[in-house]
């Protein structure tokens, strides 16, 4: 019998958003908000013990944030189930990237296992075309 492993299992969304009002061109500051949504599509609950992020600005410069878990919680996701939670980015360019990891727990058999964040673009309006 094949299982399929837990990280298969957990599916994460990401939106982001420009927020203008933070952000100053002049100043090398822009300023986003990211959305996110992590799903739970196996038979048993995870729980998110930390978050690793690796954020890229457009000139290639990268900032590193590990921590426990995201906006001071570790969630459990039941099956079935999703979390939400809103978060943000500064970074010195009006373009980068974001992506990483969750490092979270199989609840039944106790195993570790990361979670991907897949890359995600930030970009102010304008900034692509």
């Amino acid at each position: 019998m094949s299982t399929v492993p837990p990280s298969q299992n957990i599916r994460v969304l990401v939106r982001s958003e420009y927020i203008s009002a933070q952000s100053s061109t002049e100043e090398q500051r822009f300023v986003f908000a990211y959305h996110v949504t992590i799903e739970n599509r196996g038979s048993t609950a995870a729980k998110l013990l930390s978050r690793h992020w690796i954020i890229t600005d457009g000139d290639q410069h990268v900032q590193e944030v590990k921590g426990d878990g995201v906006i001071g919680q570790q969630p459990t996701i039941e099956p079935g189930d999703s979390y939400k939670y809103s978060s943000g980015a500064v970074i010195k360019t009006p373009v980068g990237t974001m992506q990483g990891s969750y490092q979270m727990i199989d609840e039944i058999s106790g195993s570790a296992f990361n979670a991907n964040i897949p890359v995600f673009r930030l970009a102010s309006p304008n900034a692509i075309n």
